[in-house]
């Protein structure tokens, strides 16, 4: 086995920009998160989606401290989380621009506790707030799950070097 005498550079600047590179590399799924809201239709997209655990059926996504959209939405009863297709880019696009036109011209189903999923995902997740743990910049959500759907079996939508599918380096 040959050792390298230094695996990593000494004094190696952390600076936003080359984390965000570095993190990139990493491919991620991409969910919707969503609810009504005051009679609103309150949501974002979320590409830190992942399972947690069984037993309790548990979920989580990252939201950015700075988001104008958690503050509303994380008073909402439920929420519901769909996991978009790889024909859902345009849509995460929409999802994560200004709020007032998120969700126009989206079909989107409605629970009796004020989940909103999109019946065109490849799974959706009716959720409650189970914990919110602080993380530096972001918050982590924890998610129980209460009932889920899924039928699709397209691919997912994938994030990946700051975009929609997967790119090689440049």
């Amino acid at each position: 086995m040959t050792q390298l005498s230094q695996p990593f550079p000494t004094n190696q600047d952390l600076d936003p920009v080359r984390l965000r590179q570095a993190f990139g590399i990493f491919p991620s799924g991409v969910v919707a998160v969503a609810a009504q809201v005051d009679d609103a239709l309150v949501g974002l997209a979320a590409s830190s989606f992942t399972s947690v655990s069984l037993d309790p059926p548990l979920v989580s996504f990252s939201v950015a401290n700075a988001s104008k959209t958690w503050p509303d939405l994380r008073r909402a009863a439920h929420l519901g989380v769909t996991i978009l297709a790889d024909r859902h880019g345009g849509l995460a696009r929409q999802l994560a621009g200004p709020p007032e036109s998120r969700f126009n011209d989206v079909e989107v189903a409605l629970s009796e506790h004020g989940a909103v999923t999109l019946p065109d995902g490849l799974a959706q997740f009716d959720t409650t707030i189970y914990r919110e743990v602080e993380a530096g910049d972001h918050t982590i959500v924890l998610l129980r799950l209460h009932a889920v759907q899924h039928a699709d079996h397209s691919l997912p939508l994938v994030f990946h070097r700051s975009g929609f599918g997967f790119r090689s380096e440049r």
